[in-house]
């Protein structure tokens, strides 16, 4: 019986032992841990953006004709023109290219097909002219549009000159000069031309009417010596 009774009381204490609580220091909580900041060493490194390639040539390249006025024709038109400042040396101020539709009157599409073939031409798109009074021989009215004009300046200037001297004049018909007598005696340069054909940007087979335009060459000279001595620099072929 003593023995019986000793294992009772071990396997009764194994049970307390078992089901003790657990002391206060058993749940202590868990410290928390340990936050590091970030430095700002450990920032992320943004990527520089990669340098864009230099292109090998420009798109506003200086017009040939303006080149050629700045480096050759000033100091060769301020020595032959015996000036006494630079600044004297003539210039050009504008071109103003412009053509008449009288026949738009009667068909609104015509004036439409001159503007196209004028913006095709000068590159610049073209301002609509109307007429300043009425014509009943004409059946004219005031405010209609009979024509279309552009006026040309800067780069655009120079760039359609050179086109007019190099390429389209050389394509009129038995051509042999331009006359020296179309100066207005302020130094500016009327030039009139029969056939829009002549300009390589005018397709033939869209053309349903050939028409002629007049071509202003307005200029700074102070007389027209000194405008023809200006246009024969930049190459103007006139007769002989």
């Amino acid at each position: 019986m003593a023995t019986k009774k000793a294992v009772v009381e071990t396997t009764e204490t194994k049970e307390k032992k078992v089901s003790k609580p657990k002391t206060a220091t058993a749940f202590k909580a868990a410290k928390p841990a340990k936050v590091v900041e970030p430095s700002v060493n450990d920032a992320p490194v943004a990527e520089k953006p990669a340098k864009k390639a230099k292109k090998a040539f420009p798109s506003s390249t200086t017009p040939r004709l303006l080149s050629r006025y700045r480096k050759d024709i000033v100091p060769t038109l301020f020595k032959q023109l015996n000036l006494a400042s630079v600044m004297q040396v003539p210039a050009l101020d504008k071109i103003v290219v412009n053509v008449g539709v009288g026949d738009a009157t009667g068909n609104a599409k015509l004036l439409e097909e001159s503007v196209r073939e004028l913006t095709d031409i000068t590159g610049q798109k073209p301002v609509v002219t109307k007429a300043k009074k009425s014509i009943a021989t004409f059946k004219l009215r005031e405010g209609q549009a009979i024509g279309a004009k552009v006026t040309l300046r800067g780069r655009k200037m120079y760039e359609f000159l050179d086109k007019l001297i190099a390429v389209s004049l050389p394509r009129v018909r038995d051509f042999r000069g331009i006359s020296r007598n179309a100066f207005d005696g302020r130094g500016n340069y009327t030039l009139g031309i029969k056939e829009q054909l002549i300009f390589p940007e005018i397709n033939f087979d869209r053309v349903n009417k050939v028409r002629g335009m007049d071509i202003v060459i307005v200029t700074t000279a102070q007389n027209d010596d000194h405008a023809f001595a200006l246009l024969q620099a930049f190459g103007m072929p006139f007769k002989q």
